[in-house]
């Protein structure tokens, strides 16, 4: 009996050491703030910068952004290196990123003199190179805050079109890209000792879902890709994204008593609210004054949205190139509108920054049919698929059924049989499935500068913004 009464003794003692220890843990506050797809958009850095310093006077904070950083802005993209979006985030300080599809679109020996460049880590898990001139990019890193948090950040890009990230097969000759859901598992074999998990993913918010569904080993998942505003949670895992050319920034506010975890709270602010930092502004300034780029190619006699510029692209194609049809795709197409009044070179770029060139070949109504029908129902690249994505300047409807696939496509316009001369832009020869033609031919013509000799020499100029494609249900 004795002996019983000295166990439980130790047994309360032990209990009540316990409870006194967890209820005097330190408890500490980090703030995540992250950015994705910001495509060489300038506009809002200064503010960013701001907002950026302004909590960071007030709390533990990492700054990081989950892929595309370029592509979109003339400023930035006929720059040397393309430095000047770099010079902007080295300036405001971010901490960690990951690749993005569009990182790669110069190649991957730029992409390694960027990645030196930058002061800032680069993290991928997904990919490894079989090149001299491109460093395999660590899987993760661990950031210690100010207050002692660990935080492992994995990266991961998207691999689903053919194997690798959205692009032109020849740039990423001798890289080799993995499934990154499971790259993004395998990746926290080196986050054993940390408090916090998170992962930039840059494969669209539908796959974050999947994954955090399928797996929980991370605390958040900051996405990109999509162009979504995300902020949901899916299992125990907080999933974020902030749309696309830096309108908001996001805030992943973390909570922790001692090491473990007790709250998590994702917002996205917008970054209209905060005032410029005026160094950051002038940086900008300075940026955005190449006169090549600021000098007037004509004029816009009308509001267009990106109807209206579709239209204007596939006529302009097909005209130059003495087609009947012209096709332009719709990320293609990277303006949602465009106001009447003077139009620049910058203007333009912004429009079509992808330096896409012409394909013309030829095809009948029964081949273009098939091309639009697997487009539309793509299981592979679900991202570009259920929607009108192939702009054509002649009028179609995709018929669809009761499940929303395509089984028919009307050419209201069009003679059956007959062989049509097609001319289209590049990334659609070369990335859309099922083209069946002839007398295929890729042209040395730039879009763009199709666009710049149509406004010099016929402004101000018209377009429709009356759609010429719709989705009729059967």
């Amino acid at each position: 009996m004795k002996k019983l009464i000295i166990t439980l003794g130790i047994v309360v003692v032990a209990l009540s050491g316990t409870l006194f220890y967890r209820n005097t843990l330190r408890e500490r506050e980090i703030v995540i703030l992250s950015t994705n797809d910001m495509h060489a958009s300038t506009a809002n850095f200064a503010r960013l910068a701001t907002a950026v310093a302004l909590c960071r006077d007030t709390v533990a904070t990492i700054l990081t952004d989950a892929g595309d950083r370029w592509t979109g802005n003339a400023f930035v993209d006929l720059a040397e290196g393309r430095r000047p979006i770099l010079d902007l985030m080295n300036t405001v300080g971010y901490d960690v990123v990951t690749l993005g599809n569009h990182e790669f679109d110069l190649g991957a020996e730029f992409l390694q003199r960027a990645i030196e460049y930058a002061d800032f880590e680069t993290v991928c898990a997904n990919v490894i190179s079989h090149r001299d001139d491109f460093v395999t990019p660590p899987s993760c890193t661990t950031i210690t805050t100010k207050n002692g948090v660990r935080v492992c950040f994995s990266g991961v890009v998207t691999n689903y079109d053919n194997g690798h990230p959205d692009g032109d097969h020849a740039v990423f000759e001798k890289l080799e890209f993995f499934d990154p859901m499971q790259s993004a598992r395998e990746a926290l074999d080196g986050c054993k000792r940390c408090d916090v998990r998170v992962l930039l993913s840059h494969m669209a918010d539908a796959k974050d879902m999947v994954f955090a569904d399928e797996f929980d080993g991370y605390d958040v998942i900051i996405g990109g890709h999509s162009h979504n505003v995300v902020d949901t949670l899916v299992g125990r895992t907080t999933i974020g994204q902030t749309g696309r050319k830096l309108r908001l920034v996001g805030a992943t506010r973390i909570r922790l008593k001692g090491n473990e975890i007790t709250s998590v709270e994702y917002e996205n602010i917008d970054l209209a609210g905060y005032v410029e930092d005026k160094t950051v502004a002038e940086m900008v300034a300075q940026i955005h004054s190449n006169p090549e780029l600021l000098a007037s190619v004509g004029t816009l006699g009308v509001n267009v949205n990106r109807i209206g510029l579709a239209d204007l692209e596939t006529r302009l194609i097909a005209e130059a190139t003495d087609s009947e049809i012209g096709f332009y795709h719709y990320g293609g197409i990277r303006l949602t509108e465009l106001a009447a009044g003077g139009v620049s070179l910058a203007t333009l770029f912004d429009l079509e920054p992808f330096f896409s060139n012409i394909y013309t070949m030829r095809m009948t109504p029964a081949q273009l049919r098939t091309m639009i029908i697997a487009k539309f129902n793509d299981t592979a690249n679900t991202k570009e698929s259920h929607r009108v994505d192939l702009f054509c300047s002649t009028p179609y409807d995709i018929i669809v059924d009761a499940q929303g696939e395509a089984v028919d496509v009307c050419f209201p316009l069009l003679k059956e049989g007959r062989v049509y001369k097609i001319a289209m832009a590049d990334y659609i020869a070369k990335k859309y499935p099922s083209i069946e033609a002839t007398d295929i031919a890729p042209l040395q013509i730039k879009v763009l500068d199709v666009l710049a000799k149509h406004f010099r020499e016929h402004s101000p100029v018209t377009a429709d913004n009356t759609p010429k494609q719709r989705i009729i249900r059967k």
